[in-house]
């Protein structure tokens, strides 16, 4: 009894010399604000060949940095005073284990032990704060080198795919829930044909690599390849959206949707009969894709098989059996015969047609939840995506382990990579949009608040490398496709 009495006391002296502590910490603080806040308005009356809005910006993050490491250095000097608070509180227990004194390398175990503990809390503490330091900065610089340039709005449903044609004139293709595809002016965002062949949701949409043909996977358990003929109208000025501020965060309800009251593909031309209709499957086709040279196509279904189709026949060539589950994506190489499909079972497998007389299949496991899709780059990488909130890069000739992979937080869905500078788009459900280089650092993150940016899940990402306005195409659930130009030369030299 006499002991706990005294380690009560202690403790109470411990907390009373803390709080003190902690109080004059704060006066101090508070009047070295006050003897710093002169400076800083010298500094802010002084003459500047800065712009006023980059000088402003400038004090800003400055005056960020500076509380930020006030913050830190009250947190290190409260911290220290509870290792201190803490050792007497051991010395305190140790003199009354059975009425003996613990020897000093116990005593010294035990004190170190709860030191290195609040060293690591220290540590964590420093690095979430300098990390938020660092991540204003680089959302000043994704603003910078993030635009958006141009929204495409006329669905009246979700957009499950976004895509770009590869032959002039180069036009925008969106997939579907409302059983349409769109075809878009890029530049003047104005829908220019509108293909309603289907009788169920419309889920990917991919343009032929040589040819004004598209190919459009359907829920009516079909593929269909159709015909446009566009004409482009005169491009409009771009309106400057670079001072829209892309940090604040909002949530938004469906209020702040895009009013679609009026059907803007009303007007455009409208598809309803395909060239060649693809009917092997005996469920949802989602996604479809043309292999190198587009005389064959390769089809995804929620049937757990994968087909491949001669375009000019519309015979099934082979069925792609192996998935234990539903499929959620195929993509083709572009230059090679291969193929690689992803699914709910947690793998992607990559299928080989080079020699005709036979083909192979290697399987890739390493996800934890639904591969939402995989993608080729150029050479022997492919990437994939899954709900697990993981991106991972691989090497085909060596299929045990990623060589990179990128941890976010939100389930990931249609990956693409811009193939010359081997950039990842990576689209969420949280609505957030990310850039990644190959070796898994993060570039950018695209602008979204209450008045740019996707309102819901984003579905699927596209790069265009060679338009001059815009080079990265998104798309969402929000009901509307959006056109970003991407500074990328801005965000390597930022890395």
């Amino acid at each position: 009894m006499p002991t706990e009495s005294a380690s009560c006391s202690t403790s109470r002296q411990a907390k009373q010399k803390r709080k003190s502590h902690s109080l004059s910490i704060r006066r101090t603080n508070s009047s070295e604000q006050e003897r710093t806040g002169l400076p800083r308005d010298m500094l802010e009356g002084q003459d500047s060949k800065l712009p006023s809005s980059v000088r402003s910006t400038l004090l800003e993050l400055f005056g960020q940095i500076e509380r930020e490491f006030e913050n830190l250095y009250i947190e290190n000097l409260e911290l220290r005073r509870e290792i201190d608070t803490l050792n007497e509180r051991l010395a305190a227990e140790g003199q009354a284990i059975d009425g003996a004194e613990l020897s000093k390398g116990q005593l010294k175990t035990k004190a170190s032990h709860s030191t290195s503990q609040l060293s690591q809390k220290l540590k964590t503490t420093y690095k979430a704060s300098t990390s938020k330091i660092v991540s204003s900065f680089k959302t000043t610089t994704s603003r910078a080198a993030c635009q958006l340039v141009k929204e495409y709005i006329g669905h009246r449903d979700g957009i499950w795919d976004v895509s770009v044609a590869r032959t002039q004139p180069v036009v925008l293709g969106t997939a579907s829930a409302d059983h349409t595809a769109l075809l878009w002016s890029i530049e003047t965002g104005k829908c220019l044909v509108k293909y309603a062949g289907h009788v169920g949701s419309v889920n990917s949409i991919k343009f032929h690599p040589s040819e004004q043909l598209a190919l459009t996977a359907s829920g009516d358990q079909t593929a269909h390849i159709w015909r446009y003929a566009v004409q482009l109208p005169t491009p409009q000025p771009v309106a400057d959206t670079s001072q829209i501020s892309g940090e604040d965060e909002v949530e938004c309800s469906d209020k702040d949707e895009p009013d679609l009251d009026g059907d803007v593909s009303s007007d455009c031309p409208t598809i309803r009969v395909p060239l060649t209709s693809l009917k092997s499957h005996q469920g949802v086709v989602i996604a479809a894709d043309w292999l190198v040279g587009g005389k064959q196509a390769v089809t995804a279904s929620w049937d757990r098989t994968a087909n491949l189709y001669d375009v000019e026949t519309s015979e099934l060539v082979h069925s792609l059996t192996g998935h234990d589950q539903e499929l959620t994506h195929c993509c083709t190489h572009p230059t090679q015969r291969l193929v690689v499909t992803s699914s709910r079972d947690t793998t992607f497998r990559l299928w080989d047609f080079r020699d005709p007389s036979i083909h192979s299949v290697n399987v890739f496991q390493g996800h934890t939840d639904t591969v939402t899709s995989a993608v080729f780059t150029v050479g022997d990488n492919v990437v994939s995506g899954s709900d697990d909130r993981t991106v991972k890069v691989w090497d085909l000739k060596n299929m045990r382990s990623p060589i990179a992979t990128i941890r976010t937080d939100s389930a990931i869905n249609r990956i693409n990579v811009c193939v010359g500078q081997k950039i990842i788009a990576l689209p969420h459900d949280n609505r957030q949009v990310r850039l990644f280089d190959m070796s898994g650092v993060r570039l950018a993150r695209l602008p979204r608040s209450s008045r740019q940016g996707h309102r819901r899940m984003v579905c699927c990402s596209a790069w265009s490398e060679d338009h001059p306005v815009c080079n990265l195409f998104t798309c969402g659930f929000d009901r509307q496709a959006i056109g970003w130009n991407i500074n990328i030369p801005a965000l390597l030299q930022e890395k």
